[in-house]
């Protein structure tokens, strides 16, 4: 019988820079896409302050083939 993964390991999400490769700072794997972005907003505002100009930071999630799915894309 095989086993099936649980939805919290199938899936992983990651952050992407404006060309849309791993973020050279922000190169970590998280749970869930709120995690993710939770993240990369606290480094931005760090970085930037709220300036309300367009994140350059996307966020991918792992597919069940082992490839990357954008999910929100830099600047937008």
């Amino acid at each position: 019988m095989k086993t099936l993964p649980t939805p919290a390991s199938q899936r992983q999400f990651r952050l992407v820079d404006i060309q849309g490769a791993p973020h050279p700072v922000l190169d970590d794997l998280y749970e869930s896409l709120d995690a993710a972005w939770g993240e990369a907003m606290d480094w931005w505002q760090t970085q930037w302050g709220t300036s309300p100009g367009p994140v350059e930071i996307g966020v991918e999630v792992s597919t069940a083939s082992g490839n990357w799915r954008t999910l929100r894309y830099p600047g937008s």
